[in-house]
């Protein structure tokens, strides 16, 4: 219990928030699976997923842009609380409905409510920390959502062969009580005024790109950031093939037993490593992530077969994903104004969609013709990348905010 006290003193709209996070993420049980669906339910091959999932990316390209502008410019809460409704509805349709494309367009348009809420939430924290309690803020946030995910990818694994649709309304219930728990609980929504030392933080008029010609570190930054995304994303792209390829539907159930170790290691890891690296920067928690996913993704270039070492690597992989988590939100919103966190956000994972769906589409075509050796191989080599690009950035950063080094 010691080490949870280091999540005392924040504002009691963050734990609300947390709290609703860990019901929300309880039943978050579908879109890990969202890969095998396509691959198992409807027997679509690598290249046409990747192709649906390009489709995907574009067309949320523009609801993403617009989902950052409302969340400059409109209350968070309001906006959060309207895209759960929206998804919840479409969860208990797909629930009473066969798994069809018209169902996976329903549940596209669910999941597409579900991360345009991801700028106002991401923002919302950020208004109710002090830059110095940022870090202990999202990392009780994130904690949060895998303290709910520890059981849910399992519960997802054992109902995806009979009883799929059961995972979508627990995942509407969730939601909605979720939901429901932000609207009674969460009253003060107010920015904390900026300290002293908070000077890059302050509001500003204009346009993002405005913003972003005078801060080039957040230029190379935001580049950084999609190639880890799409280092990251491989968890629930390859993988599953992977182990799909290897296993048959046994695969989905590994896979629902993996996931759960990722939560778990989360739960475990994240106020352990929150409390031992509180001094380190941000940056340097970022660079440390990119070296663990370049541990742990190049190990299945030589276990293939062998479940017990994908474990291991799944250990490895959650340790750079609690480090990144650690650092990547609070290395931003440290050096973007109030004004605008939510068009970065947004701009972030907008750019990251677009080159993680041209990049998944390259890798669906290379799944068809090469082995899953060669493909690990690609991913481990752009690990590699980076690093050496995260290493660049450190320097970049040192010159560019000399106050936020300490």
């Amino acid at each position: 219990m010691k080490i949870l006290k280091q999540y005392q003193g924040l504002r009691k709209e963050i734990y609300v928030l947390t709290f609703g996070k860990v019901v929300t993420c309880l039943g978050a049980m579908v879109w890990p699976m969202m890969t095998l669906i396509l691959s198992s339910k409807l027997k679509m091959d690598a290249s046409h997923i990747a192709s649906l999932l390009l489709i995907m990316n574009i067309i949320q390209i523009p609801c993403m842009m617009f989902a950052g502008y409302i969340a400059d410019h409109f209350n968070k809460k309001m906006i959060i609380i309207f895209c759960d409704l929206v998804t919840v509805a479409g969860y208990l349709l797909i629930a009473l409905l066969d798994i069809n494309m018209s169902t996976i367009i329903i549940f596209f348009i669910a999941g597409l409510f579900a991360m345009m809420e991801h700028p106002a939430y991401d923002a919302l924290i950020a208004d109710l920390s002090h830059s110095n309690d940022r870090e202990r803020a999202y990392s009780l946030t994130y904690l949060g959502a895998n303290l709910g995910m520890v059981l849910a990818p399992m519960i997802g694994g054992l109902l995806f062969a009979e009883h799929l649709q059961l995972s979508f309304f627990i995942d509407a219930l969730s939601t909605l009580a979720s939901t429901i728990m932000i609207i009674l609980m969460v009253k003060d929504v107010s920015v904390v005024k900026s300290q002293s030392d908070e000077k890059y933080e302050e509001a500003q008029s204009g346009g993002l790109w405005k913003v972003l010609k005078t801060r080039k570190v957040l230029v190379f930054y935001l580049c950084c950031f999609i190639v880890i995304e799409f280092i990251y994303s491989q968890y629930q792209f390859l993988l599953p093939l992977n182990l799909e390829q290897l296993y048959g539907q046994q695969g989905a159930l590994y896979f629902g037993a993996m996931t759960s170790l990722n939560a778990i290691v989360v739960v475990i890891g994240t106020p352990l490593l929150t409390a031992w690296f509180h001094r380190m920067s941000d940056l340097n928690k970022i660079w440390i992530s990119t070296v663990l996913f370049m541990l742990s993704l190049s190990m299945y270039i030589f276990i293939q077969g062998m479940i017990p070492l994908y474990f291991i690597s799944m250990f490895i992989f959650t340790c750079g994903e609690i480090f990144n988590a650690l650092g990547q939100l609070p290395f931003v919103t440290k050096r973007i104004p109030l004004s605008h966190r939510g068009r970065m956000n947004s701009l972030q994972r907008m750019l990251s969609a677009i080159f993680i769906a041209v990049m998944q589409k390259g890798v669906g075509v290379l799944i068809d013709h090469h082995t899953m050796v060669f493909m690990w191989t690609l991913v481990s080599i752009l690990t590699v990348i980076g690093v050496m690009m995260i290493s660049v950035l450190k320097k970049m950063d040192q010159k560019e905010y000399p106050l936020l080094q300490k």
